[in-house]
């Protein structure tokens, strides 16, 4: 599949429906503007690539709502070189949005099906990220710790403590928490010891499972 002048053209309305929803950060709009979301979906679905709607991909998982992607990168406040943490590659997308906007991408996929598909295709983009690890995304990879920010793209039943301890002072973890329906929540390490908290209204994601063994 190709990236062709409709595709930006309907990537550019994207844009402008994501911007009349709230977003702001023109780093962020111009990310989403330039990742061809078509190309980390299925064939069948690539007709619907550029409305603002999850759609599934394999491993009974979804590609995120364009909106939910750029709300929850717009969070993250990223600057060049930062180093972001992902949890849950999924399509790769998200991830491709992250380093669009210069982060330093170390990313965990639990899903053995998702995983390997997705760090070949990424490189043959022209995404390739610091990392991308098949492993359990609750404790987080503190052997690259500490990061400027932490976002994770599945609902959490709770805050692992990892994700929190690996988060450099002044970083952001992204965390949509809840078992049905989540709360996205922000956490902003303050100092050693203090985190802020801020819950941001509903979404809905697929749950954060651990690895299996």
């Amino acid at each position: 599949m190709k990236d062709t002048h409709k595709h930006k053209g309907l990537r550019n309305q994207l844009v402008k429906i994501i911007a009349q929803k709230g977003i702001t950060d023109k780093n962020v709009l111009a990310a989403m503007g330039n990742v061809p979301r078509h190309l980390f979906m299925d064939s069948s679905f690539a007709d619907f690539a550029y409305q603002d709607k999850a759609f599934p991909i394999a491993a009974e998982q979804t590609i995120s709502q364009p909106y939910t992607v750029a709300f929850q990168t717009e969070l993250l406040r990223i600057k060049e070189n930062h180093q972001i943490l992902e949890i849950g590659t999924g399509s790769g997308y998200q991830t491709a949005v992250l380093m669009e906007m210069g982060a330093k991408v170390f990313t965990i996929e639990r899903q053995q099906e998702l995983f390997k598909k997705t760090k070949l295709f990424l490189p043959k983009i022209g995404y390739t990220p610091k990392k991308i690890i098949f492993g359990d995304g609750y404790k987080g990879l503190p052997e690259d710790a500490p990061f400027d920010g932490i976002i994770v793209t599945a609902g959490a039943p709770f805050v692992p403590n990892a994700l929190l301890s690996q988060l450099k002072v002044g970083g952001r973890l992204i965390i949509p928490i809840g078992d049905e329906e989540q709360i996205m929540t922000l956490f902003i390490r303050t100092s050693e010891k203090d985190f802020e908290k801020h819950e941001l209204g509903k979404f809905k994601f697929v749950p954060m499972l651990k690895k299996r063994n």
